[in-house]
């Protein structure tokens, strides 16, 4: 067996891995991190400014020059404008459920939310975790906020 096979077996197998444990029902009481940061990170909505969505409609990524920390997350901004705006209303701006996908939250468990897949309902940010559960997710928005406001608590204790 070449190293090359070997190597992108072991790839395919880490891949694999990776998207198990990322829809991995998290048990009631489970204690996960407030905000979603992603595996070796501490970028809160994978760098993209939570203010943007507000203000110009869509996913715009930030800046390592405009930051701040937040509920243990580095948060990145566009501009220093939208930096100041999220300082002084974080619960506003920051995704509910920390950025975790708003549909599994829903569902009693935790994925990675996508910062291209979103919605502001009643002027909160959801993210899902792709467009397929994005659109699952809005079937029945208000039913699966309601389910996912009584799991958020038990989820991050």
């Amino acid at each position: 067996m070449s190293l090359r096979l070997v190597l992108r077996s072991g790839l395919v197998a880490a891949g694999i891995v990776t998207g198990m444990l990322l829809l991995t029902p998290a048990p009631a009481g489970a204690g996960e991190a407030p905000v979603y940061t992603g595996f070796l990170s501490n970028l809160a909505v994978n760098g993209y400014d939570p203010v943007a969505y507000f203000k110009e409609g869509r996913p715009v990524e930030g800046t390592a020059d405009y930051t701040l920390e937040y509920k243990g997350a580095e948060w990145r901004f566009a501009s220093a404008e939208n930096r100041e705006a999220f300082r002084q209303n974080p619960e506003h701006y920051a995704p509910q459920y920390g950025g975790y996908c708003a549909w599994a939250v829903a569902q009693g468990s935790t994925a990675k939310g996508d910062p291209q897949n979103w919605r502001i309902v009643n002027d909160k940010l959801y993210l899902n975790y792709n467009a397929e559960i994005q659109t699952r997710w809005e079937k029945d928005a208000a039913k699966n906020i309601q389910s996912a406001d009584r799991n958020w608590p038990r989820i991050i204790e």
